[in-house]
């Protein structure tokens, strides 16, 4: 082989090794992509058994607290606000909107639900309540996997918006239509565990 064939496969050889790099950069961005997905399936998991365990906890409660009616059919409203934005979120995770409907939904409950636990503790024998402690302990529980889940989530997304930003990636991304994906953010004093004790 002379040297005239050699040099005359080097752009092909290049040209070759453009297209490899690409295809890596392309299926790391898809990986990258399909884990921020997964992560919010964990909070998914999370979200829906704490909704689960919202109807117990009215139905435990409105036999002590007849006079308090608005405050848990507030915790039902709520509930059903943020089954909504859940599944809103879960069809397209990452999305700003879904992110940012689920942050305001979870909101709206984690208050309703703290106002219920305040006034639960004008009803000694609420609190007492063998059903009602373990309820709580719970949701509690429930509240500490679902920041640990969503804190794996906003890893995975700034993992991933980062991946899609920097060259030469921001090429394939771009080319590909790969989306910046929203962070699920809830403000600070929101974000708290609510309090509950019922000893």
């Amino acid at each position: 082989m002379d040297f005239s064939t050699v040099t005359q496969h080097i752009p092909v050889l290049i040209v070759l090794l453009i297209v490899v790099y690409a295809i890596r950069l392309y299926n790391n961005l898809v990986t990258l992509r399909n884990r921020f997905k997964n992560a919010f399936s964990q909070i998914d998991v999370q979200l829906v058994r704490r909704y689960d365990l919202i109807p117990n906890l009215v139905e435990t409660a409105k036999g002590y607290m007849k006079h308090e009616r608005e405050a848990l059919e507030a915790v039902i409203f709520a509930r059903g606000q943020a089954i909504s934005a859940e599944k809103r979120a879960a069809a397209a995770p990452g999305d700003f909107q879904a992110m940012k409907g689920l942050a305001s939904a979870e909101t709206a409950l984690g208050g309703a639900l703290g106002r219920l636990f305040a006034l639960a503790e004008a009803y000694p024998d609420l609190k007492a309540n063998q059903t009602m402690m373990q309820l709580s302990e719970e949701i509690t529980s429930t509240e500490n996997r679902i920041a640990f889940s969503r804190q794996a989530f906003n890893d995975a997304v700034t993992f991933y918006n980062t991946a899609r930003e920097v060259f030469p990636s921001s090429l394939i991304a771009g080319s590909f239509d790969f989306a910046k994906a929203s962070l699920l953010e809830i403000k600070e004093k929101e974000r708290e565990v609510p309090r509950i004790s019922f000893s």
